[in-house]
């Protein structure tokens, strides 16, 4: 695969990793790398994340909406009150990754995104902070240029684990990061780089 930006049939470049699946094309032109800052889609992306360890995004991405409907469209308060028998469930439920240490870590993270908020934190300006509040533009002509991690994500890392957060290792949290918005790593000659670059707030 290309390591430079492609030309589609569209007339647009863009960055090589979607390939020509239609689904992942949809997934880079319209949503990675635009900064989120509501806190609820941060939980739900930091999760997904989580659960793409050790797979390919793609495999999460035709799953989403079937983890959207069994995580309450991850709402974090009704996650938080999952019991024994609802993990249960969720292990039987063939339209998620079926991974018990994931689910029950999804349920703690839930908890403790819950606790920040009725302590008057946010979650949204926690993630933010490790970027001073504006997205990183980085400015890449290369996947091969590409980090896997920075100091950015070791930081969130480490701060998330230590509130309680799981599946969030640093190399989870520069790919959240990357598709939250918080690190511009489209490729400089990919049509959504200036676009994402201008919705920084």
């Amino acid at each position: 695969m290309s390591r430079e930006a492609v030309l589609h049939d569209d007339g647009r470049y863009r960055c090589p990793w979607p390939g020509r699946d239609p689904l992942y094309v949809a997934y880079h032109d319209t949503e990675w790398g635009v900064p989120e800052y509501d806190s609820r889609a941060l939980f739900e992306k930091l999760i997904l994340d989580g659960f793409q360890a050790g797979l390919s995004w793609i495999t999460i991405l035709r799953k989403r909406e079937n983890f959207r409907q069994a995580f309450d469209q991850f709402d974090p308060q009704a996650i938080a009150r999952y019991d024994a028998a609802r993990v249960e469930t969720l292990m039987l439920d063939a339209g998620i990754i079926r991974n018990r240490a994931k689910i029950a870590g999804t349920v703690k993270s839930a908890q403790m995104w819950l606790d920040m908020e009725e302590r008057g934190e946010s979650f949204s300006e926690l993630i933010w902070s490790f970027v001073g509040g504006q997205p990183v533009q980085s400015n890449l002509r290369s996947m091969a240029d590409a980090p896997t991690q920075s100091d950015a994500s070791m930081a969130m890392s480490k701060e998330l684990k230590r509130r309680g957060f799981t599946f969030c290792g640093p190399t989870i949290t520069y790919a959240f990061m990357q598709a939250t918005g918080l690190v511009n790593d489209h490729l400089v000659d990919c049509f959504r780089h200036a676009e994402c670059a201008a919705m920084a707030k």
